[in-house]
């Protein structure tokens, strides 16, 4: 990519999507297209197909999605599905009928298998049943995978799919119900700590593994990605390395300074097992994640502690 061509980030209001856009801005790529979602609604393939007739991007980072935790994935299944695939379905279309040079889709880890081998390479894509908490989102963001191979193949797009394990960082959801592990925790532990509570409880026995990235982490694989990768097949982003949630836990606990006990509900369900991603792919393409889990969870808690900050009132 060259600095002045157009970048369109969709869904540069969300945490990868703002993230792309400080680190593609950071290197001086100065012509990027932006929209709110008050702006372009994704969803509506008119909108979609005028904006990107208007606006023509030579570069497509397609981020935007309805994401959640757990509890959201199970309670809203079909705006999950529904929603996810009208967004990508618009975007991608509307990107080859325009002449968008690449694109590149971002999935996620929740793809594959529920019950795929550990580390989770590539190819173990459609080799099992899906997690059932999220299935829905798993299936649109499959579908995406496959949008691009299909136009890819039928028209010689390029169109290229990566797949980041779970994320975190500055700008990401810590609403007490909807957001994921990571931001949840931050946020339990904190206001646990403000309340003098005794203890925090962590859904689940604790003993599922996760892989976490930091956001701008990401971003820089991501804009390697679209620098350095034209193939077909899919690319995982992560840091292949994990840990149990009761070990996350801990971690939060200790950065945000809590003194009480940890305890386990049990009765709540732990979803997959594990989910460690193989990234021996993206490491021999010559990318490595910079940004340790001890380091990236003191600036998520440093940003949630911003995100509670009153916004001072204007001057008039």
């Amino acid at each position: 990519m060259e600095y002045n061509q157009k970048i369109y980030i969709a869904g540069h209001g969300g945490m990868v999507g703002s993230a792309i856009k400080r680190n593609l801005e950071s290197k001086g790529y100065n012509n990027l297209v932006l929209r709110s979602s008050k702006e372009l609604d994704l969803r509506n393939q008119q909108s979609v197909a005028d904006f990107f007739e208007q606006e023509r991007p030579e570069f497509v980072f397609l981020a935007a999605a309805k994401v959640g935790g757990i509890i959201a994935n199970s309670t809203f299944k079909a705006d999950f599905l529904y929603d996810n695939l009208l967004i990508e379905s618009n975007i991608i279309h509307s990107a080859w009928k325009n002449g968008t040079k690449k694109l590149l889709f971002l999935g996620s880890s929740c793809i594959y298998p529920k019950l795929a081998p550990q580390p989770i390479k590539e190819e173990y894509l459609l080799t099992g049943l899906l997690e059932e908490s999220n299935e829905p989102y798993a299936i649109a963001k499959i579908a995406g995978i496959k949008l691009c191979e299909a136009y890819r193949e039928q028209y010689g797009a390029n169109f290229i799919s990566v797949m980041p394990t779970n994320l975190y960082g500055k700008g990401d959801n810590y609403h007490p119900t909807n957001s994921h592990v990571l931001p949840g925790l931050i946020r339990r532990f904190h206001e646990a700590g403000e309340n003098g509570d005794a203890s925090v409880t962590v859904w689940g026995t604790g003993t599922p593994k996760r892989e976490f990235l930091y956001a701008d982490d990401l971003a820089e694989a991501c804009l390697f990605l679209m620098e350095h990768y034209n193939k077909k097949e899919l690319v995982n982003i992560g840091t292949g390395e994990d840990l149990s949630i009761a070990e996350l836990a801990d971690l939060i606990k200790e950065t945000t300074g809590f003194k009480g006990e940890i305890l386990f509900d049990k009765t709540k369900p732990d979803g997959t097992p594990r989910k460690l991603m193989d990234v021996s792919k993206l490491h021999a393409l010559g990318w490595r994640h910079s940004i340790p889990l001890t380091e990236g969870i003191k600036a998520a808690y440093e940003d949630f502690l911003q995100s509670r900050k009153p916004v001072a009132a204007g001057v008039s």
